[in-house]
């Protein structure tokens, strides 16, 4: 399976499965990212792509200690169903 890119210029996380390009987008505030939507195409759905996608954002804001603020609702579930990411918020 690919690897999550962050696409810096884009400011989006990308996960491109069998042609189909799910994103994480983003802003950045200072030491803050602040994830605005998530989309995975209807195509994908239903295998884990969304919760990869945000497992992978995640992880690189912790690696790059950056705070988290999830205004996208499925960054929010995700977290709240993973407690070992609410250290970010």
């Amino acid at each position: 399976m690919p690897d999550v890119t962050d696409n810096r210029a884009e400011h989006e996380f990308e996960l491109v499965i069998d042609g189909h390009r799910a994103v994480a987008a983003y802003q950045m505030e200072d030491d803050t990212i602040v994830f605005t939507h998530t989309v995975v195409p209807k195509a994908i759905e239903g295998r884990g792509v969304g919760s990869r996608l945000i497992r992978a954002a995640l992880d690189s804001a912790r690696d790059r200690k950056l705070k988290v603020i999830p205004q996208c609702p499925f960054v929010a579930a995700y977290i709240e169903r993973h407690p070992e990411y609410r250290d970010l918020l």
